[in-house]
């Protein structure tokens, strides 16, 4: 009998990647260590190799993460602790402790902590990554567009996933909640 590959080999078939199954964290420990006040994500998931990708996403009483709408991914947002609302063209819903509320793509929405604040869970596909591809030739001459420098959008980047806000005046990630540097 052959022995197995190692767990995160990436020619393992599948089933075989990523290890054993296991608990990663207790949320619960993981949202009282962090303190009644710590808002943003205090939890992600970090394992590889990995499909998924899920966040542990406190926001403070009243927070808003402004309207926006997701082209790439669906997501599944579980609300753990205290609520508030999903607004979207349909109208607005209410969210509970344990209510599973479901974003596909394409879907313009927005959500507001209730006056408890609201604990919940993210979880989607894994994002794909950005990359950098090189400069496309001007049609029918082969020599590479100019086009200078493009404008700074850094302040507009979440530190912790990463995604660019659309708003030039976003305070805070719509994907995670997190405080943008400004």
């Amino acid at each position: 009998m052959p022995t197995p590959p190692p767990p995160h080999d990436p020619t393992a078939p599948p089933g075989a990647r990523g290890g054993p199954a296991r608990v990663l964290a207790d949320l619960d420990a993981v949202a009282a260590a962090a303190g009644p006040e710590a808002a943003g994500v205090l939890w992600r998931l970090a394992e590889n190799p990995r499909g998924l990708d899920a966040n542990l996403v406190r926001l403070r009483p009243g927070a808003v993460i402004a309207e926006h709408t997701d082209t790439v991914l669906d997501v599944l947002l579980i609300v753990l602790e205290g609520g508030g609302f999903l607004d979207a063209p349909e109208g607005r819903t209410a969210l509970a402790p344990r209510t599973a509320l479901w974003l596909p793509r394409h879907a313009r929405r927005s959500l507001r902590a209730g006056p408890a604040g609201m604990l919940h869970v993210t979880v989607h596909v894994r994002r794909p990554g950005l990359a950098i591809a090189p400069v496309p030739a001007v049609a029918g001459t082969g020599a590479a567009q100019e086009g200078g420098e493009a404008a700074c959008l850094l302040d507009r980047v979440c530190p912790d996933c990463g995604r660019l806000a659309g708003e030039r005046d976003a305070r805070y990630c719509s994907r995670c909640g997190e405080r943008l540097p400004h």
